[in-house]
């Protein structure tokens, strides 16, 4: 069993069709809509655990596992969630790609019991490619509990294709889906799948473009028809990909073109051009899913519906929608300051206690003390530090913030946000990334995948850090308790700092719209795609679930990734402190250096050098600053903010400092990690190079104002 991607690209397809299934007896693809559960029913055969959450575009890649049943291999393929395969967003491509150039022994349809008539439009389009369908009608408790019924056995007859019903609480539903997939692989059941009747004008011209395409013996009979329309259509992405997966020139071929002229002479004189051909194909796919869904569904209650209804109007309203997002994030935090104290005291006393048992180690096998140090003061207390700060807040916050997703509140914000965002020329679907920017910006970046159009997917990745990520909440919630809620404590002090940790945090989505917009209308010039969300039916959230996928998906694999960056940054970390030169350290020196400038930013040369020596994780930049205020030469591990008010107001922190390195905090350069996805994400070392000068550029302007504000006026 393994995980494995696939580039849009139809060749690379190919070529993972290829090594990948060469030990396979079958492939099955797996298509749907977003938010339909396959994902769930991809792990349920598998035994994978992707993460599925309740918003769409959670797969934007193949995603492959295999099953062994009745004797035989079989590979699926968890292919991206969409709505169509007549665009050109990155999710669309790679499904019509694989579907097409796959050639998946079966292509299992996941739909939506809620949604059927919405649904029902992807199937057609599948219909048009392959007739190794399955229809599986997921999600039949949800419809129990809304009074929806769905006549399967009749939805069967009017496909054509086996229509499975399915429950991923219900095992034996999805043994049956099973089973079925086997028998449409093995041929013992044959697929006849129906067809969409288009206007008589638009049918004609099909059989005209197939009669010439059907010489060409490396392209099916089944498939003619679905290349006739896109030949019509004359969408020339689709029509390079079908050139390079067949081997054929459909532009050279002179009998080819003299009926396409033909087709679309005919076509013209029923009013029906390049213009409309696509309406005309939808409205008809639309008609057919109508007239279907009408038959199959019955409803118990025609207003199933009216609960989300009445939730959406308060949560998604003009005058409401904003305030409820923000009293949410606050709550989040809230908790997770208050819940992320004792746990991270707790951690920091019991690698202490293990750090002394190191060192009495060392001494027993007299290791040389800087080697000692170096391992153990240097590698060893950089690592444990980041792990007792960052491990409690992230397993709080990462499961609060699933929940919402879980519950499907997190397309709302995207909605509410959507206006904002497309003034800025931007998609709304960045509202998505930027909210799991606050859990890691890198994987707010690697999410940018879900964004149809490269240009608004760029600069929502180069933005991407312009939210607090997990890593500098610590910092923020250190000095806002210190130096905002004056060490006050109990539940005012814990408001205090939630409220000045909010107001950063809307300083840095003020700063998002900003930014984008500037991109938008200089390097990244462009106008805003269209954007359709769908907003998923609220679910209970299934909390064994959240606690595993938050935990393992979300928690573990970051703190793992900082983990890797911290090791060698301990080590750095150590050598800058114990290195000395004319009896001044290499972190003094350094610090001497920029503190000219650093005082123009009210700053000091040591809050800026503990900035510049965090950019492998933001989570050492406190310890740092406290190692070069108390001259140790290694990191300071100080549990209780009043000793580190002390420490910070001994070396001459004001509540200006206090702001400015907020200020700081908020907008300095990303994380290596997630430097590292930006180029990863974008190709280019050139976004990277950007997405690290824009935050640090806004935020030494506004330590510079700010710092000229006070003392012009105090």
């Amino acid at each position: 069993m393994g995980l494995t991607s696939s580039s849009t690209g139809s060749k690379v397809i190919s070529e993972f069709i290829y090594n990948i299934s060469n030990n396979c007896d079958y492939i099955v693809a797996i298509a749907g809509n977003p938010n339909v559960g396959k994902s769930t029913i991809f792990n349920y055969f598998t035994g994978m655990h992707q993460h599925t959450g309740n918003w769409p575009g959670k797969t934007v890649s193949n995603a492959s596992g295999i099953r062994n049943y009745d004797d035989k291999q079989f590979l699926f393929v968890d292919i991206p969630g969409t709505y169509s395969l007549m665009s050109n967003s990155e999710e669309e491509e790679i499904a019509r790609n694989y579907i097409c150039f796959g050639n998946p022994n079966a292509t299992v349809v996941i739909l939506d019991a809620t949604c059927l008539e919405r649904n029902l439009n992807l199937v057609f389009q599948i219909f048009e490619i392959t007739k190794n369908v399955i229809v599986c009608v997921n999600l039949l408790d949800e419809a129990e509990k809304k009074g929806i019924y769905i006549d399967l056995k009749l939805l069967s007859r009017y496909l054509g294709v086996p229509v499975i019903g399915t429950n991923a609480r219900n095992e034996s539903t999805l043994d049956n889906l099973m089973e079925t997939i086997s028998n449409v692989c093995t041929k013992k059941i044959i697929s006849k799948p129906r067809m969409v009747q288009y206007l008589p004008c638009i049918e004609d011209s099909i059989q005209l473009i197939s009669s010439a395409i059907t010489n060409k013996t490396n392209i099916n009979t089944y498939i003619q028809r679905w290349i006739s329309l896109k030949l019509l259509e004359g969408e020339s992405t689709i029509l390079k990909s079908i050139e390079d997966n067949f081997n054929i020139n459909l532009v050279s071929d002179a009998q080819l073109q003299q009926k396409l002229i033909e087709a679309k002479c005919l076509m013209e004189k029923n009013d029906i051009n390049s213009e409309n051909f696509k309406d005309k194909i939808v409205s008809s796919i639309i008609r057919t899913s109508e007239e279907i869904s009408v038959n199959c569904s019955h409803y118990r209650n025609n207003s199933y519906n009216k609960r989300d209804k009445k939730i959406d109007k308060i949560l998604t309203s003009k005058r409401y929608g904003i305030p409820i997002m923000l009293l949410f994030l606050g709550l989040i935090f809230w908790i997770t300051i208050i819940g992320a104290n004792y746990p991270s005291s707790l951690l920091s006393q019991m690698f202490g206690y293990f750090q002394d048992k190191l060192i009495y180690f060392a001494d027993v096998i007299n290791l040389p003390n800087w080697l000692s140090d170096m391992l153990i003061l240097g590698i060893y207390q950089t690592v444990t530090w980041i792990i007792s700060v960052m491990l409690p807040p992230m397993a709080i916050f990462f499961p609060l913030f699933t929940i919402l997703e879980d519950l499907g509140y997190l397309p709302r914000i995207a909605f509410n946000l959507d206006n904002c965002f497309r003034k800025c020329c931007t998609s709304g679907k960045q509202a998505l990334t930027m909210c799991m920017g606050f859990g890691c910006n890198a994987a707010g970046v690697c999410g940018c995948r879900i964004i149809d159009s490269p240009r608004e997917r760029i600069i929502a990745a180069i933005t991407n850090s312009f939210v607090p990520c997990n890593g500098r909440f610590p910092f923020l919630i250190a000095i806002a308790t210190i130096f905002v809620a004056g060490l006050s404590g109990g539940f005012a002090g814990s408001i205090i700092s939630t409220f000045t940790v909010l107001l950063v945090i809307l300083l840095g989505i003020f700063l998002t719209f900003v930014i984008s917009r500037l991109l938008s209308k200089t390097i990244l010039k462009g106008k805003p795609s269209s954007f359709v969300l769908e907003l998923p039916p609220y679910r209970k959230p299934q909390i064994g679930k959240v606690l595993i996928h938050s935990i393992f998906d979300r928690t573990l694999f970051v703190l793992g990734r900082a983990i890797c960056v911290a090791v060698p940054a301990g080590l750095i970390i150590w050598l800058f402190a114990n290195i000395n030169i004319n009896n001044l350290t290499l972190l003094e020196l350094i610090a001497n250096f920029l503190d000219p400038f650093a005082k123009l930013m009210g700053l000091d040369g040591y809050i800026l050098t503990a900035f510049i020596l965090g950019i492998p994780a933001n989570e050492i930049v406190l310890p740092i600053i406290l190692m070069g205020y108390m001259r140790h030469t290694s990191l300071i591990n100080i549990e209780d903010f009043s000793s580190i008010a002390t420490i910070l107001k001994n070396n001459g922190w004001t509540i200006l400092t206090a702001i400015n390195t907020m200020i700081f905090t908020l907008l300095h350069f990303p994380c290596s990690t997630t430097l590292i996805s930006i180029k990863k994400e974008t190709g280019s070392y050139k976004w990277s190079f950007i997405a690290f000068l824009l935050p640090t550029l806004c935020g030494i302007t506004l330590c510079m104002i700010t710092n000229g504000i006070y003392h012009i006026f105090i």
